[in-house]
C-alpha cells in the first residue's frame, strides 16, 4: 500500500447539517474552511437544529455562487432559494451545544422556505463576527476560534479508514455520512489515529483529539433515511471509553489555500 499521503477530497458544509458541498481548493482560516458552517439554521430558542432530529435536512443541497448560496430540495432542484453571502438582519443570541454567542438573522422568506421544507420553525442566521465563538480551551492551541461546526474547525479522515468499515459492513456507505474536511489517500486504515501534527501543502495543523460519533452518521445523505449503520457495527471496534470515534479533529497552525493532491507530511 502506498505510503505517500495526499489529498482525495475537500468539503464544506456552508450552513451547518445541510448538505456538504466537495471543492477542488479551499482557503484555509482559522475557525475553519472560508464558508463553512458560518450560517444555521435554529429553533425559535435560537438552539441549532441538525439531522440528529431532523434527517431530512441531508437532502437539501447547497450551491456556493460567486454572490450567494443557492439552496434546493435535492429532489426538486428547481424550488430554490438564494441566500446572501453577507446577513444585514438583527443580531439575536443563538446556541451549539453549550455555547451562546451572537449571530444575525438573514431574511423572513427565507426562514419561511425552510420551516416549510422542514415542518418546524426554523431561522437562518449567519455568524455575526469570526471571533464569536471559542473553542474549548482544553483543546485549543493559541486561543483558536470556531465556526458553527460541533466542536471543532477541522475534521480529517483517511480514505483506508472508511475502506476497513465498509469491508465489514453488508451495505457500503460513503464518506459523506462523516462530514470530514480533508479526506486524504494513501496510508493504512485509521492512520490519522497517530498523527499530531501534519503539514499539507505550506499548511500546518495540530490534531486536537479524535472526533466522538453520533446517531447522525446513521442518517444516508442522499435520502435522508436513518438506520442503526454504521454505528453499530463502529461500536464494536472503535469505542474507547464508552465513546465511538471515526477520523481526527484539527486546529490550523497557518493559512492559505489547500488543493487536491497536496501532499500531506507527517511530524
Amino acid at each position: 500500500m502506498s505510503t505517500i499521503l495526499s489529498i482525495h477530497s475537500l468539503y464544506v458544509y456552508p450552513i451547518k447539517s445541510l448538505a456538504g458541498v466537495s471543492l477542488s481548493q479551499a482557503k484555509v482560516e482559522e475557525q475553519g474552511f472560508e464558508l463553512d458552517r458560518r450560517w444555521m439554521l435554529v429553533d425559535e430558542e435560537g438552539r441549532f437544529l441538525s439531522q440528529r432530529t431532523l434527517p431530512g435536512m441531508a437532502t437539501i443541497k447547497v450551491e456556493i455562487g460567486d454572490h450567494s448560496l443557492d439552496v434546493f430540495v435535492s429532489s426538486r432542484p428547481e424550488d430554490r432559494i438564494r441566500v446572501p453571502l453577507h446577513a444585514v438582519g438583527e443580531e439575536i443570541s443563538v446556541k451549539v451545544w453549550d455555547d451562546e454567542m451572537l449571530a444575525r438573522l438573514v431574511d423572513p422568506q427565507i426562514d419561511a422556505w425552510f420551516s416549510q421544507k422542514l415542518g418546524v420553525k426554523a431561522r437562518l442566521v449567519h455568524m455575526s463576527s469570526p471571533k464569536a465563538r471559542k473553542v474549548d480551551p482544553r483543546y485549543a492551541v493559541n486561543e483558536e476560534s470556531v465556526s458553527f461546526a460541533d466542536g471543532m474547525p477541522y475534521l480529517i479522515i483517511g480514505e483506508e479508514s472508511l475502506n476497513d468499515l465498509n469491508s465489514r459492513l453488508e451495505f457500503p456507505v460513503s464518506m459523506d455520512r462523516f462530514r470530514p474536511n480533508i479526506v486524504f489517500s494513501g496510508g493504512t486504515p485509521f492512520q490519522e489515529d497517530s498523527f499530531q501534527r501534519i503539514k499539507i501543502g505550506e499548511i500546518d495543523f495540530q490534531l486536537v483529539k479524535p472526533c466522538a460519533r453520533c446517531v447522525m452518521i446513521t442518517v444516508d445523505q442522499q435520502s435522508g433515511s436513518k438506520g442503526k449503520e454504521p454505528l453499530k457495527t463502529l461500536a464494536t471496534y472503535r469505542t474507547k471509553n464508552k465513546k465511538i470515534y471515526f477520523g481526527q479533529n484539527m486546529v490550523a497552525l497557518s493559512s492559505g489555500k489547500l488543493r487536491v493532491g497536496d501532499l500531506i507530511q507527517v511530524s
